[in-house]
């Protein structure tokens, strides 16, 4: 299923040596996947007219993620020109543990990770294939409806609010408040969209220390992942507040685009739907394959601690980074044939979830709703197909559909 458009020679390294992430050109939300071939192959550590530096080949990007030495996920000198030191967002994402170095990141991921155990994910499966399949019984009801609004957008929310504790007649805030604090991670915002995500995490706070509050007097089951932080940790009130805005941000935004993006991918590619239909140990490559070509999250950032060569390019200390994640994972140095869906690739070293220390730390819950989903979804709607105009979100961190028009045949 190729995507990147030809382009001769001389057009591509002009593209590339033009790029500019803070002006992106026309059609780029739809599909940046040129511009990226192009850099790639022209222009693979780019300098910015800011003065920053844009990575798009996997070794490069492979190398920075697992270099703890050189490389700091420390972003409180770029955040605080932007939100303001003061501010909710500024407080909210200089906690939260993807943006932070050892030792402050050692000490909140572990407890974290030890909540969201293997066993603590195969707990899940059942109740997220019930929640899947009680979604898909609307669907079939409707026989019209668009997969985002009406299926995708209720997975994470459900599973986040569950592992979370939040009442289910809590929960219908949560996804406005995670799209509005997460908006406001692109490279250009205007005040309103940062005014959104002040008030969301302001309110999202608020909320999560009322709950913090009763299950400090009625704590939950072991199940329950607040009430295993508050018992197993030493974080202090904000770090578990803003690291728990972090846990839904995170689940909510990756997961929903894996599956608009995959039940995309699949359902363009009836042969690759069809293949998954008759063999469902298939799920697992197939939504690994979805998460290289359509990578959820297709940017992350780095600051140079000390001076290095990556890519023959030499960084100064204090230089910052964007990694291309998008780009890396159609890099034909590592992927055979990048730009073709294979739900059957093997390797598959796809860096969508990151990689080293900061690797996803809910990434194994976001594979089996995923998993669940799209193999449910193409079982129980064989006559499923897109219908209309399928609406991208225009945004270049995050890649996923807004809307995704679908119906039964």
């Amino acid at each position: 299923m190729p995507t990147d458009l030809p382009m001769d020679c001389e057009e591509a390294r002009a593209l590339a040596f033009a790029f500019d992430p803070q002006r992106l050109p026309a059609g780029f939300h739809e599909n940046p996947y040129p511009i990226y071939a192009a850099l790639r192959a022209w222009d693979p550590v780019h300098r910015c007219a800011d003065g920053s530096y844009f990575l798009t080949r996997h070794a490069d990007l492979d190398q920075v993620y697992r270099d703890r030495v050189r490389f700091s996920s420390d972003k409180r000198a770029v955040f605080e020109p932007v939100f303001g030191a003061a501010s909710p967002l500024y407080a909210h994402h200089t906690t939260s543990l993807v943006f932070n170095d050892p030792p402050y990141h050692t000490r909140v991921r572990r407890p974290i990770v030890e909540a969201l155990s293997p066993a603590v994910v195969r707990g899940l499966e059942a109740t997220i294939t019930g929640l899947v399949d009680s979604l898909l019984a609307r669907l079939r009801d409707l026989r019209r409806f668009d997969l985002i609004e009406d299926f995708a957008v209720h997975i994470p929310v459900e599973v986040i609010g569950n592992l979370l504790g939040v009442p289910r007649q809590d929960r219908s805030p949560l996804r406005g408040w995670s799209l509005s604090i997460l908006g406001a991670l692109e490279a250009t915002t205007t005040p309103a969209q940062r005014q959104q995500g002040n008030e969301a995490v302001s309110e999202f706070t608020r909320y999560l220390r009322e709950l913090i509050g009763e299950r400090r007097r009625h704590p939950g089951p072991d199940t329950d992942l607040l009430t295993r932080l508050l018992r197993e940790t030493e974080l202090s009130e904000d770090e578990l507040l803003q690291n728990c805005v972090f846990l839904l941000n995170a689940g909510h935004e990756t997961t929903t685009n894996i599956i608009g993006n995959g039940l995309h991918l699949l359902l363009g590619t009836p042969a690759a739907a069809q293949r998954l239909r008759q063999d469902p140990t298939l799920a697992g490559p197939a939504v690994e394959e979805c998460l290289r070509l359509e990578s959820p999250n297709q940017l992350g950032n780095r600051l140079v601690r000390e001076a290095v060569t990556i890519g023959g390019v030499a960084l100064e200390s204090g230089a910052y980074l964007t990694l291309c994640i998008g780009a890396a994972n159609r890099d034909p140095e590592e992927f055979a044939q990048p730009d073709l869906f294979d739900i059957t690739r093997k390797p598959n070293r796809h860096l969508a979830f990151a990689a080293g220390a900061h690797a996803c730390i809910g990434m194994g819950v976001a594979r089996l709703e995923a998993q669940i989903a799209l193999l449910r979804t193409l079982q129980k709607l064989p006559g499923l197909r897109l219908r209309g105009t399928a609406q991208r979100g225009a945004r270049a961190r995050f890649r996923g559909f807004v809307s995704l028009p679908a119906e039964i045949a």
